[in-house]
């Protein structure tokens, strides 16, 4: 039931990460404040809502996750319904600033809630938890671009604020706290998990904690390029209003591209944690993120090809793997008794990663070309494998070998 409730509270907030981008255009063209300066509320949503989630996690550990899940739903509403009255650019950067702290805390809770409950499939768990945060804007693109195209953004923003606020406050009333461990520990040697927690300021000064951060955040700027620029992407390549039909379906590309790309991200976490629970986190996060290096390559050559677009896209998000193997990883390493507060230390590099969104905006304007942009994201995809196998996994096993991952001692007074 915990992992239930977890996935529909972030179905809840996906869409003020994931639908952001059909409202960009919208936005600009009633108020005529510029694309980039628009998109500069996407990255302001990001940095807000991971920069603050240590101390949010922190407030969880106090108060527990009911309390704050509920005090999100209030946020949620609060900020689209800013995003439909802005006229100023000030006013939709408050809106970008409020919706990330809601979704930082209904996203921290709920994943943090995840690794604890499920200690032996801590990769499956919080998969499935982090997939809520993708399916959840999967079936809601159609009803919201159906609207969006009869009613327009203001009132289309104004009616999901109050239904995705609603359900979030009903579903927040069955959260609770887990239970304590028995220590049921997986046995996999390539999922080694230690027996050791580690305070938040041990963490901190763990290297390998640093080698993690950098790789987090090269993905995470990788696929947050690809997911506030999609629609701009779509238009380059001119195939944004190209009809496409599809499984039965006939649908522009642009809208089919958003569809299956949250389909297939909303597939891939809860997969890609399940088989990190067979092969290992490091394997698997080196897998996807070179898979998806390929995608983003192979997007720049057939990217003007309607199907190839949805194909190559769909698989970019099928492989943007890190929401659902880092959370777990980071339990698996620095232990359970602090994994909200760890995984949110580490999950601030989505922060990091959202300051280059809007620069990849301003070179595809200076180019006149998203190509270079997408080459970037793909270099970034195979420089984070590549840290990933090559420093993050010997790195683990050697202080596994060397520590033995024994518990702490208590100090002598």
């Amino acid at each position: 039931m915990q992992l239930g409730v977890g996935l529909v509270c972030m179905a809840m907030v996906a869409n003020l990460q994931f639908s952001w981008t059909i409202f960009v255009n919208p936005i600009d063209a009633e108020h005529h404040l510029g694309k980039a300066a628009v998109q500069v509320a996407f990255t302001l949503f990001i940095l807000f809502q991971t920069w603050l989630m240590p101390f949010e996690a922190y407030l969880v550990d106090r108060f527990g996750p009911r309390l704050l899940v509920m005090l999100a739903s209030g946020l949620v509403a609060t900020s689209w319904i800013l995003y439909s009255r802005a006229s100023t650019l000030a006013m939709l950067y408050a809106g970008g600033v409020v919706g990330g702290i809601a979704t930082g805390l209904v996203y921290g809770t709920c994943v943090g809630n995840a690794v604890k409950w499920f200690e032996k499939r801590r990769g499956l768990a919080s998969g499935i938890t982090a997939a809520g945060f993708s399916s959840g804007a999967a079936i809601t693109v159609i009803p919201l671009t159906r609207s969006l195209a009869v009613r327009g953004y203001q009132a289309t923003l104004f009616d999901f604020a109050l239904i995705q606020s609603g359900i979030l406050l009903i579903a927040a009333l069955a959260l609770k706290e887990p239970r304590d461990s028995e220590g049921n520990r997986v046995s996999n040697s390539l999922v080694a998990q230690t027996a050791r927690d580690s305070s938040p300021l041990e963490t901190l000064r763990c290297p390998i904690f640093w080698m993690m951060y950098a790789a987090f955040a090269l993905i995470a700027a990788s696929g947050l390029m690809i997911t506030a620029q999609i629609a701009p992407i779509a238009g380059f390549f001119g195939v944004a209003r190209s009809p496409l039909t599809l499984i039965g379906l006939t649908l522009p590309t642009l809208t089919f591209a958003l569809s299956l790309n949250n389909v297939m991200n909303a597939v891939g976490r809860p997969l890609s944690g399940w088989v990190s629970d067979l092969w290992g986190r490091e394997l698997t996060l080196c897998t996807a993120s070179c898979a998806g290096g390929v995608a983003l390559f192979s997007l720049v050559a057939y990217g003007n090809n309607p199907m190839a677009f949805v194909i190559l896209g769909s698989l970019v998000f099928l492989t943007w793997d890190i929401y659902s193997i880092f959370p777990a990883l980071t339990s698996d390493h620095f232990g359970k008794k602090y994994a909200t507060t760890n995984y949110a230390l580490l999950y601030t590099a989505k922060g990091t990663a959202a300051l280059f969104v809007p620069l990849g905006s301003l070179l595809a304007v200076r180019t006149k070309s998203w190509n270079s942009t997408l080459v970037i994201a793909a270099i970034a995809d195979v420089t984070a494998a590549l840290i990933l196998i090559a420093m993050v996994r010997p790195f683990r096993l050697r202080e596994q070998q060397v520590k033995a991952y024994a518990p702490k001692l208590p100090r002598k007074s």
